[in-house]
């Protein structure tokens, strides 16, 4: 006779627990311990089991017979988000705050894919609603077949029936199985859906695109095993009502993790934006304090990025720290060297970073800049407005190497900048063409002298 076991499962690591506590054993995190039951069979004994056929076993080196290849999507900051299209039999989890343009996204994919059949599981809207949207935007697409169902075994069904080249599910939150009894959302039946559709894209070989809910912390909804199922993760970065949009890809199996893809929401839906540099400091003003511009790397993309800082005396006891876009800890660890190294009095300010355009810095060579921009504020004195800089501060103050030299001064050389700050020990391994650009290239050995070299 089948039992059920009641377990208790952590919607951000996934950790399980036998019994309700208010606070996850795991990570620390308070009330997010979601309760599952689980139905077991009696074991059986191993006299009652009949051996099955043996899994085929193979070696590294054998051939392919018919190897996986992608498909171009058509549109390119996509294609770069994925690697290079999308590959055969995968899973593509796709995240991001509500309507900050997942759906439009995968209905966007649709025209471009000509000749194949594509399969959109509307869960939260209505074909007719789809139909107005894709009018709105100017969408015709013949092969998109649309289907209102959220019932696990009917959508597998149709997939079977349809033989789909690209199946897209619209979200993942309301699929729900009768095996299960616990209502559509939870963890155990986004855990056992997801798992479902994964298996039969395996074994139909069907490209899946599963949307996903994401928590107020920003966060993928749901267990923290949905993540490591699928082979590739696009996160949506920044806000719905932002006008652009970056697409990031935490996770990919197939191709390059924490490639950004940036788009540009209009009428017509999203549209590629072919120089992203130019959008992150388009809008900068060169005569202000606080402000310093990084030469980032994000995926195999270099990229210049404005980094903002506003130091004011406090008006409280505590001085606020407020970040946007980068970590908090990595600031406090930045004023703590410029308060140690440099003497620079930051216990009585208010400091505010963010990182204009949205985008999420997360490389150790943005150190440099938000230093930069901040000891900026603090002096009110601006940078060298044709100056870029990148680097790694250590906690004695000293800058450490980064990676990627020789691409972030090809960058601010096609932007026009005049020279880039960097750690001395990245200078020593560039390429003789490199020196032959017109940019000065100052190698720094500490934060003392990088922020000198910026005219601070």
């Amino acid at each position: 006779m089948a039992k059920t076991l009641t377990r208790y499962i952590c919607s951000a690591c996934g950790a399980v627990s036998l019994k309700y506590q208010g606070r996850c054993f795991e990570c620390q995190s308070w009330g997010t311990l979601v309760e599952t039951h689980d139905v077991q069979d009696e074991p059986k004994s191993r006299k009652q089991r009949t051996p099955g056929a043996l899994p085929i076993v193979q070696n590294l080196d054998d051939e392919v017979p018919s190897g996986f290849h992608r498909t171009m999507t058509g549109i390119g900051e996509l294609d770069r988000v994925l690697g290079g299209g999308l590959m055969e039999a995968s899973a593509i989890l796709v995240g991001g705050e509500p309507g900050i343009g997942k759906s439009t996204l995968m209905i966007q994919l649709a025209p471009r894919l000509t000749g194949k059949k594509v399969l959109y599981m509307a869960g939260e809207e209505s074909p007719n609603q789809i139909r107005e949207r894709a009018k709105r935007l100017g969408i015709k697409a013949p092969n998109l077949r649309l289907v209102s169902e959220v019932s696990l075994e009917r959508i597998l069904d149709t997939i079977s029936n349809e033989q789909p080249f690209l199946v897209i599910v619209d979200s993942i939150q309301t699929v729900h199985s009768n095996d299960y009894q616990s209502s559509a959302g939870t963890i155990t039946q986004i855990r056992e859906c997801a798992a479902a559709l994964i298996r039969a894209a395996k074994e139909q070989n069907f490209i899946l695109a599963v949307i996903g809910h994401i928590t107020k912390e920003g966060a993928l909804a749901g267990p923290k095993a949905l993540e490591h199922m699928v082979d590739t993760v696009l996160q949506f970065e920044g806000e719905g009502y932002q006008r652009y949009r970056i697409v990031r890809s935490v996770k990919n199996r197939f191709g390059p993790t924490n490639e950004i893809g940036v788009f540009r929401m209009e009428e017509s839906g999203l549209e590629e934006v072919s120089n992203p540099s130019e959008f992150f400091i388009s809008d900068r003003t060169t005569d202000v304090p606080g402000t310093a511009v990084l030469a980032g790397i994000e995926g195999s993309r270099a990229l210049l990025v404005e980094v903002q800082a506003l130091v004011s005396r406090t008006g409280y006891s505590m001085p606020q720290r407020i970040s946007t876009g980068f970590d908090l800890k990595r600031i406090a660890i930045i004023l703590a060297v410029l308060e140690k190294r440099l003497q620079y009095q930051t216990a009585g300010q208010d400091v505010f970073v963010k990182i204009a355009g949205g985008l999420r810095l997360v490389e150790p060579a943005a150190d440099l800049a938000v230093a930069a921009a901040i000891a900026s504020g603090l002096l009110n004195r601006p940078c060298c407005p044709t100056a870029a800089c990148c680097g790694e501060i250590g906690l004695s103050g000293e800058l450490r190497a980064i990676s990627d030299g020789e691409r972030r001064i090809r960058e601010a050389v096609h932007l026009g900048f005049t020279s880039i700050v960097m750690p001395v020990a990245n200078t020593r391994e560039l390429k003789p063409s490199v020196g032959k650009l017109p940019i000065r290239i100052r190698g720094c050995r500490s934060l003392h002298e990088a922020l000198e070299a910026l005219d601070l």
